[in-house]
């Protein structure tokens, strides 16, 4: 078995993740937009909206700025002429995947067992499932909030619960919780969003005819091209991460990854440094260097797994939005900032569009960096003001908070 530095994992997983291909330096297109997704194979969803949502970061991160159109077209506003390229689903979590992935992440090839807790539910509304598939077969796509209204006036919604007044958005009432079942299990797909809000409609509308034609794979063999495509994204990873990014069982994944050695699809090696055994994709690319600087939100791929985070970069990073103001150490929503292969640095971000400002409460250095202060500080302004821009906000201002601040603050100043 191959031994190698961690110096040449980590460069490993920056090329397979995509940050050793160069900016566009023209507009951008659904052409880079397809080579992102060949890399990271998804984007997480997430509610977030204080600075950006999560699906657009990993795009700027890789791309520099682009329109957000691009993305939401090929997600949620398809035409004859620009086809639907991506598809809502659970993958990590909540995730847009490249269209010709469903059949791999569908419920019948990838069965996934917390969909059990919906069974008491089910069977105290044993006709509801039903009534709502009528209903968006009648009217989709449709909001949950739209399909209890028009359940509502014929009688069909019963006794169920509607959303209480004032409920904040985890309590859901009992129809948006079976239309995420019927949207978990593939009875429902999601045709597109408004304000944010999932509009759900029948697969038969949303998916590509060819997609819909597919049979399912089996269970095996889905989790072994799963497998296949966490390391292709990854490059090198452990068990565990490889089995993180599509979130698979363990049994699975590890009979996967025996069969995939065993097909010289994935080569067993040795990491200095690394507790775990790793498996390398032969296809990997080591790049002698990695150049170039990008701000990564707290769900880019390159980050989401915090202890691959630490082992790799050696970068200890934690969401702080559930902590108590007073307890948290770098701030609400923080986000690492990557220079030439390491992460050098992280700030906290906030975009005030009414005052029309990407606002930094606070910018802090990482212990050990290779690049000097001035540097570090010099790029990250750079970078914060491609990303005012691409936001439509008219400029950066830098808060009080962190050990990078002041000398952040004055290259803001100066630029």
């Amino acid at each position: 078995m191959r031994t190698i530095s961690a110096d040449v994992a980590r460069r490993t997983f920056l090329a397979a993740q995509g940050f050793t291909d160069p900016r566009p330096s023209g507009p951008v297109t659904r052409r880079h937009l397809g080579r992102v997704l060949d890399r990271v194979k998804l984007l997480q969803l997430d509610s977030v909206n204080i600075a950006v949502r999560a699906h657009y970061m990993p795009l700027f991160s890789r791309l520099g700025a682009y329109p957000a159109a691009l993305l939401d077209d090929a997600a949620w506003s398809p035409d004859a002429r620009r086809p639907r390229l991506l598809v809502e689903t659970w993958a990590h979590e909540a995730s847009l995947v490249p269209v010709r992935d469903m059949p791999l992440l569908s419920h019948e090839a990838l069965p996934r067992r917390w969909w059990k807790h919906y069974g008491p539910l089910l069977e105290k509304h044993p006709a509801l499932a039903g009534d709502i598939l009528d209903v968006v077969a009648e009217s989709g796509p449709l909001g949950a909030g739209a399909i209890e209204k028009a359940l509502a006036p014929h009688g069909r919604a019963g006794e169920v619960r509607p959303r209480p007044p004032g409920a904040t958005w985890w309590e859901r009432s009992e129809v948006k919780r079976v239309c995420e079942y019927l949207f978990a299990t593939g009875e429902l797909s999601v045709g597109t969003r408004v304000h944010f809000e999932r509009h759900y409609d029948l697969p038969s509308r949303v998916l590509p005819p060819e997609v819909l034609a597919q049979p399912v794979p089996d269970p095996a063999d889905a989790a072994r091209e799963l497998v296949a495509r966490s390391a292709s994204a990854l490059g090198i990873g452990t068990e565990t991460d490889l089995r993180d990014y599509y979130r698979l069982g363990p049994e699975r994944t590890r009979t996967a990854i025996a069969e995939l050695v065993d097909a010289g699809a994935l080569e067993p090696v040795t990491v200095r440094g690394w507790a775990r055994p790793a498996y390398r994709d032969p296809a990997a690319r080591v790049p002698r260097a990695v150049t170039g600087r990008a701000l990564l939100c707290p769900f880019d791929p390159l980050v989401w797994e915090r202890d691959r985070t630490e082992r790799i970069f050696g970068f200890r990073y934690r969401i702080e939005i559930y902590v108590p103001e007073p307890k948290r150490e770098y701030g609400y929503y923080v986000f690492p900032f990557l220079l030439d292969g390491e992460l050098v640095g992280r700030v906290d971000l906030k975009a005030d569009r009414a005052a029309g400002v990407l606002r930094v409460p606070g910018a802090f250095a990482e212990p050990g960096a290779s690049a000097p202060r001035p540097r570090i500080a010099a790029e990250l302004a750079g970078e914060l003001a491609t990303m005012a821009g691409w936001l439509g906000l008219d400029g950066v201002a830098v808060g009080e908070r962190g050990d990078l601040a002041a000398e952040l603050r004055a290259e803001v100043a100066a630029a």
